[in-house]
Formats: structure tokens, sequence, C-alpha cells
């Protein structure tokens, strides 16, 4: 995965049609210009803890992160992963239902709390895409639903895969629903992968061992090939168009 070094003015942002920010126009990119800061954090890192008010919204501009529950004896739940464009903070919401810590290096575009939302105001078009936003996550938790509760083993792995190489590509291209070859740099261990989709570690890597000798996936452990998209559908049970990746 390429590693962004440089900071981006709004207009040159690699997230610029993807994020909170994509239907603003120019002014209204200026106003977003003057308020934002740029904050980058190692591997491991906790940007919001379970429990705690945050002080700035942020969006990832690269890098990644994960979404966790922790329940009272301790037992951790993958709910979510966040990639490039993927917006963290709920504007009117005081304290954050769960912990973000970032899987890689990770940069992040943010907004003081009380700044962002005053601009809410200001700038038009940001809460109506901010809604939209909300909206695809809701679809993505149900998605997930559906995932866990329903679905194989291997369909869990091979839905995780779909999600994420849709996710990952539509940053650089529109994605069809084609045997044309991908590529998906994978942000999770198997480790991750099994808490993320309620299977065991041994499960995951079975799974995952299993794609890779049927020719459904191919490359390395973090950066897998994708031979041809639509059999990965198949082997995810998806039909058609299902709704966007869950995270």
């Amino acid at each position: 995965m390429t590693e962004l070094r440089a900071i981006p003015t709004c207009e040159g942002c690699p997230i610029r049609l993807n994020a909170v920010c994509a239907d603003c126009g120019r002014d209204e990119l200026a106003a977003l210009e003057a308020a934002k800061s740029y904050r980058r954090l190692p591997a491991g890192a906790t940007l919001v803890e379970e429990g705690e008010i945050p002080s700035h919204f942020s969006s990832i501009v690269s890098g990644s992160a994960t979404v966790t529950k922790t329940l009272k004896d301790g037992r951790r739940q993958y709910v979510g992963i966040l990639l490039p464009s993927d917006y963290i903070g709920r504007p009117g919401r005081h304290a954050s239902l769960y912990e973000v810590r970032t899987l890689a290096e990770t940069l992040l575009c943010q907004f003081e709390r009380g700044a962002f939302e005053r601009l809410l105001d200001e700038v038009p078009r940001l809460a109506p895409r901010l809604i939209e936003m909300t909206f695809d996550e809701l679809d993505a938790a149900r998605e997930l639903a559906v995932v866990l509760g329903r679905k194989t083993a291997r369909e869990r792995v091979a839905s995780l895969l779909v999600s994420l190489a849709r996710r990952s590509a539509k940053l650089r291209r529109p994605l069809s629903e084609a045997d044309a070859p991908l590529t998906l740099h994978l942000p999770l261990s198997r480790g991750q992968i099994a808490d993320h989709l309620g299977l065991t570690i041994e499960t995951a890597s079975r799974q995952m061992a299993a794609l890779k000798k049927d020719g459904v996936i191919g490359g390395t452990t973090r950066d897998i090939a994708i031979p041809n998209f639509r059999r990965l559908l198949l082997e995810a049970g998806s039909e058609g168009n299902p709704p966007p990746g869950y995270r």
C-alpha cells in the first residue's frame, strides 16, 4: 500500500470525492480548509476511547482503524473497519459508544468539535452528506447482521473481502461487478478477521487458505489478488448489488 507522506490541500486530497466534504463547492472548501488540522498517528494508537467525549471529529486520509466494543467481562467485538474517507465522530452526541484504534500509520483530517458543529450551519452541503454517510453505515450494520447470522464461515470471509475490495476500489475508480482482476491490501490480521466475523482464528485461517487453494484469491497474506470479482461475489453468497460494504 502506498503511504501518503505529504499533507494534501483540500483540492488535491485523495479522499476528496468520497469524504464528508464530497459535495462541497470551492467557497465551502475554503471554510473547511481554514478550520481543519492534520494529525498523524502510528499503528496501534487509540483515536477515541469508549465513553470518551471526543475533542475532534475526523476523516481518515490514509491508513485504517478498527471500531470495537468491549463487554463487561473483557471480551471485545470488532464492529467496524475504517478506511480512507471514513468519518469518525457524531455531532450532537457527547460520549463515544465505541473505541477506535489505528491498524496502520494513519493520517487524519480533523476539526475541533465546536468548530465543526458550527460549520454544519455555515456550510450547507456538509450536513446532507454526513446524513448520507450515516445511512450508509446503517446499511453496513444490517449487512453485517446478515453475514454473522446466516452465512457460513467461508461466506463470511468472502463477504469481508468483497466489502473491503469495493471500498478500496471506490477510491481509485468505479467498481463494476465485472470479471476484471482486483488487488486488495488487507488491513486486518487473521486474528482480527476472526474477531470481526465471529470465528476462531483457526477457522478464519483455514477459510482464507481454502479460497486461495481454489483460485478464488491469490497473492500474499496482506496483499490479496482477486482474479475474478464475480466469482468472489458468488463465494460470498451475494447477488446483484448489495448495500455498501459493512464496517
